[in-house]
């Protein structure tokens, strides 16, 4: 799951508090708990003076205190009310979604935002069903996230209590066990479990990467006193993880046999830095996945590109004219989503490829030689700045950088909107003009936003590939404007706005989350890709449906656009917005949208493909 990874060298688990966080403690007695740190007045957790009044339910809210958490995201319900009053009463933020999914992505993102765990919370049955969608994603994206649920008490088992929740009515492999969706699973049946639940979570949040848990509590456990039962002792530091000397030493020794590619993922967005230093010294090209934008400036003379769903055609020109012998991967699976398994991206002498997951290297590309080193990315480019040679300035060669079209005039009748002036006026506004957080969803506002924006800085974009489930932008928005305390920006599609949005949530918590619908009344990316594959028959219309009244109709404020002389005043309107807005823009949905590389890698796949009508092309990587 490595390229999620963050491979950073802070903190996560320490004996000493966060100065911005003062609750943020891993180890605590009642002695070093002061009134203002005890919020809400709930009881430190587990040690040798808890007193017997402190109920399951109680040690865990003051448990996920102590390992940072700092905000909880779920729905409740009967079979968890103990639980949910618990982490109400606790310092931990606590926000009622409308939807178990949304909730998820919420959490997910808003792990990002601020690089602490973040809590899911649900009810019985159903509620564990709803969430692992967006718990799905959270493994996916490498986020840490513990879901907390209730099951049904043993004695009520099999009985068919009211969403009964147990063996006889739920799998328990994968979702109450550890195995590809959740790295850590438990029903907890009784109190004596907790000091060892919370050594494991502190050991597991202390690593870099991701980490999805599951802690599952019957209800009658919920209200069951702590009793006898103390915490040990943890002095928890993270786990820093750097290759070998000798690793190091390969690494050199291929990389200084001639030129080389940096190609930058997701899991090394906290070595930017460093990767900046490391290409200018050396000369060396950089190209990224979807989920790596920014982490290199785009803006870069060095930058050759974006690969994969919604890339550039400059990395391919790239390639092709000045191939360099070896590419240095940093912190990307080169999955589908990022390379398309293309062979055009394959170097003559193959690829280095650091990951903190030591399955990844060589995964995407089994055939081609890969020299694999298990490490952290932002340790591994230190090490490399310090033993590569600088390059001769005379090697340094002019670099083909992605290619920006100009707008064409806007016609007579400025309406419906074309996508790209969209693009261009949330460039000018959003990203050039506010500190926000941007967002696309899956579909063609992903292919939109990934070919056409341009990000200078780290943090600032954020996509979802592996998994990309609709709904997690429109969602997650929230988590990343609440926990970012600052503006968050979601780019979706109508069929994402209309499957699963947090509207009322928003407006509910004063949370400043935009909007921005691509209003075309189709699944567009479904439309336009049936079409170019040659599959006939298939129906991906959606009503209209006018957004804005539906948000307004929930308290948010909202804007219809339908001319594109409008665009940029409603963006401007609502960058300044203190509340929740939405922006209904009637888009233009024949454009095609740069989705060309995903059409192609589905004709590899064995999906029928026809020929493009009157020789048209593709404005996607790789071209079709």
């Amino acid at each position: 799951m490595s390229q999620n990874y963050t491979g950073s060298n802070s903190p996560l688990i320490t004996t000493e508090p966060y100065k911005e966080f003062p609750a943020n403690r891993y180890v605590e007695s009642s002695r070093q708990l002061d009134e203002s740190e005890n919020n809400g007045g709930t009881q430190p957790f587990l040690n040798d003076e808890t007193p017997a009044t402190l109920s399951v339910a109680d040690a865990i809210a003051q448990m996920l205190v102590n390992l940072g958490v700092s905000y909880a995201f779920g729905v409740a319900g009967g079979a968890m009310a103990s639980l949910w009053g618990a982490l109400s009463n606790s310092s931990i933020e606590v926000l009622n979604f409308r939807h178990e999914a949304g909730a998820a992505f919420a959490a997910t993102e808003a792990h990002f935002a601020n690089n602490r765990p973040t809590v899911v919370f649900t009810t019985a049955g159903p509620g564990i069903t709803n969430a692992l969608t967006g718990l799905f994603a959270a493994r996916g994206e490498g986020a840490k996230v513990i879901l907390l649920s209730a099951c049904t008490s043993a004695p009520q088992r099999g009985r068919w209590a009211i969403q009964e929740t147990s063996t006889y009515t739920l799998p328990s492999g994968g979702i109450f066990t550890a195995g590809a969706l959740f790295n850590y699973a438990i029903t907890i049946e009784s109190a004596a479990q907790l000091p060892q639940i919370f050594r494991k979570l502190a050991m597991a949040l202390a690593q870099p990467g991701g980490f999805v848990a599951h802690l599952s509590i019957p209800t009658g456990v919920q209200t069951s006193l702590v009793e006898d039962v103390a915490l040990p002792q943890l002095d928890v530091t993270p786990f820093p993880m750097t290759a070998s000397k000798e690793a190091i030493a390969k690494s050199v020794e291929l990389l200084s046999s001639g030129p080389f590619a940096i190609w930058v993922g997701f899991g090394a967005r906290d070595a930017a830095e460093e990767i900046l230093e490391l290409a200018e010294k050396t000369g060396a090209a950089v190209m990224c996945s979807p989920r790596g934008k920014g982490i290199f400036p785009e803006d870069h003379p060095q930058f050759v590109g974006v690969t994969g769903l919604g890339g550039h055609a400059s990395v391919l020109t790239y390639m092709e004219q000045q191939p360099p012998l070896r590419t240095l991967v940093l912190g990307t699976r080169l999955g589908e989503p990022t390379s398309f398994w293309s062979s055009a991206l394959v170097p003559k002498e193959g690829f280095i490829h650091v990951d903190i997951d030591p399955e990844v290297p060589g995964v995407a590309y089994p055939q081609v030689e890969t020299f694999g080193v298990r490490s952290d990315i932002k340790a591994f480019v230190e090490e490399l700045l310090e033993q590569l040679p600088d390059a001769p300035r005379s090697t340094t060669l002019s670099l083909p950088n992605p290619e920006r079209k100009a707008i064409e005039p806007a016609p007579e009748v400025d309406y419906p909107v074309r996508p790209e002036v969209l693009m261009a006026a949330i460039q000018k506004i959003i990203v050039e003009g506010s500190d926000a957080i941007v967002m696309a969803e899956c579909g063609n506002s992903f292919t939109w936003s990934t070919h056409l924006l341009q990000f200078t800085e780290t943090n600032r974009y954020r996509v979802s590939t592996g998994v990309g489930a609709m709904g997690h932008a429109v969602t997650g928005v929230l988590g990343a404007a609440l926990a970012s305390n600052t503006k968050a920006v979601g780019i979706v599609g109508d069929g994402a706005m209309l499957m699963n949005n947090e509207i009322s949530t928003a407006v509910k918590y004063k949370i400043p989350a935009i909007w921005i619908v691509l209003n075309d009344a189709r699944y567009n990316m479904c439309h336009q890709g049936m079409k170019i594959l040659g599959l006939k028959g298939a129906d991906a219309t959606l009503p209209p449906t006018n957004f804005a009244m539906i948000a307004r109709g929930m308290g948010a404020e909202a804007l219809v656009v339908v001319r594109e002389s409008d665009i940029e005043a409603a963006l401007e309107q609502a960058i300044a917005s203190s509340v929740p807005f939405l922006i209904d823009v009637v888009i233009d949905a024949d454009r095609p949208a740069p989705s060309g590389g995903r059409n192609k890698s589905l004709a590899a796949q064995g999906i029928k493909s026809s020929p493009a009508k009157n020789g048209a092309k593709q404005v996607s990587f790789p071209m079709v």
